[in-house]
Order: structure tokens, then C-alpha cells, then sequence
């Protein structure tokens, strides 16, 4: 076997997670960066979320919702803290993992996180790239 095959075969992407930190507003109380702990998408599992964000408009021009794709990603990704937490929804008198995310994470803050989402799963273009994409 090749040197790539056996690194390939060592280093599977499942499971693949990461810290991050996403902004200077998240503190502890000796005001340490508190980090997010994200996965990696899965090749079907983008392709999903990406389909769920574009429609298809008369003539054939697309519609890629930038804003939905990011929220999905980022409720689906993220590990810690969990943005399904029904306790933690309930709490904040949502009703669903969308009203709670936007209620605690500024649009900025959603847009970084996921960004970090989309590189740790391989991809290193900007959400522009991606409208493109969606239009082909």
C-alpha cells in the first residue's frame, strides 16, 4: 500500500470535531474564550443541507438562502453546546432549535461558526462560492 493509502486508513473523517471560538463575547468568569465544539458535515449530509436552501425559480434561476443553510449547519454541527437542547429552548420560551439559535448568537457569530463548520469539513470557499455552486 502507498503512504497516503495507510494515512488515509489511519485518519478516517468520521467523527471529526474541533474547538473553536467564534467571539470575544463569549467569556468565563476569569475571562478565558469559551470555545465551541463543532463536527465535520459528511459529504451527504451538505448536500442535503445545500438542497434545502436553494429553490428553483421560474426561467431556472436559483435561489440559494445563505441564512438558512448557515442556521441548519450550525444547529446540525455543533456539539457543544447543543442547539437542540429542548431544557435550554424551553427556557429561553422558544419553540424550535431556529428561534433559539437566533435568539442567542448574533447573525455575525452564526456566519463564523458556520464558516468553521464548512473548513473543517474540507471546504475553503466563501459562502459566494457556494451561491455559485448552488446555481449549477
Amino acid at each position: 500500500m502507498s503512504t497516503l493509502q495507510d494515512f488515509l486508513n489511519s485518519n478516517p473523517v468520521e467523527g471529526l470535531t474541533e474547538d473553536v471560538a467564534v467571539s470575544s463575547r463569549f467569556k468565563d468568569a476569569d475571562g478565558n474564550l469559551l470555545k465551541f465544539k463543532i463536527k465535520a458535515m459528511s459529504g451527504p449530509e451538505f448536500e442535503d443541507i445545500r438542497k434545502r436552501s436553494t429553490t428553483i425559480l421560474k426561467k431556472g434561476k436559483v435561489d440559494f438562502n445563505a441564512q438558512r443553510f448557515n442556521t441548519t449547519c450550525v444547529i446540525n454541527n455543533t456539539v457543544e453546546p447543543s442547539f437542540k437542547d429542548a431544557e435550554s429552548i424551553k427556557k429561553l420560551g422558544c419553540n424550535t432549535p431556529e428561534e433559539y439559535l437566533n435568539k442567542v448568537l448574533l447573525p455575525g457569530e452564526i456566519a463564523t461558526l458556520a464558516e468553521h463548520i464548512q473548513k473543517l469539513s474540507g471546504f475553503e470557499t466563501d459562502m459566494e462560492e457556494l451561491v455559485d455552486e448552488a446555481k449549477n
